[in-house]
């Protein structure tokens, strides 16, 4: 499996929101500053969780973002699905486009790219946010990105 930057940074800023969570909100710029992230690719990043009900808006003066689910409740697929799309090895599996490939009714190498993936959505939905915040090293290396 692939992640991509959005994959990367939004997972980032989701565990970043999950350990400063008792600061009330938190604004883009200073997960931008302590994660060393744009701000700019953070806020197209943000809409989309915020969307699908990963973080909540705060408006005013003292603003910002929060988790919009206890961090127990927020599963790490839901995350990369919702910033990556479908959790696919190729275009076909991701469910898109049914036109992908004429032989996707009887293509050979399904059943093969079935067996690589549900494995791998298995466990990345066995992971919560609250997993990874418990865990030394991720807080290490959110806290230090270099």
């Amino acid at each position: 499996m692939k992640l991509s930057t959005k994959g990367r940074y939004g997972l980032t800023a989701m565990v970043d929101l999950a350990l400063n969570s008792g600061e009330g909100p938190i604004s883009l710029k200073s997960i931008a500053d302590r994660q060393g992230l744009s701000e700019h690719y953070l806020e197209q990043l943000i809409s989309g969780l915020r969307k699908a009900g990963l973080v909540k808006s705060i408006r005013g003066a003292q603003g910002g973002y929060i988790l919009g689910k206890k961090t127990e409740k927020i599963r790490i697929g839901d995350i990369i699905r919702v910033l990556e799309g479908p959790i696919a090895a190729v275009e076909c599996d991701s469910g898109g486009d049914s036109e992908c490939c004429l032989k996707s009714d009887y293509c050979v190498t399904r059943t093969i790219r079935e067996k690589v993936r549900d494995p791998i959505e298995d466990v990345l939905d066995s992971i919560t946010l609250a997993d990874l915040v418990k865990d030394p090293e991720t807080m290490n290396s959110i806290a230090d990105p270099d």
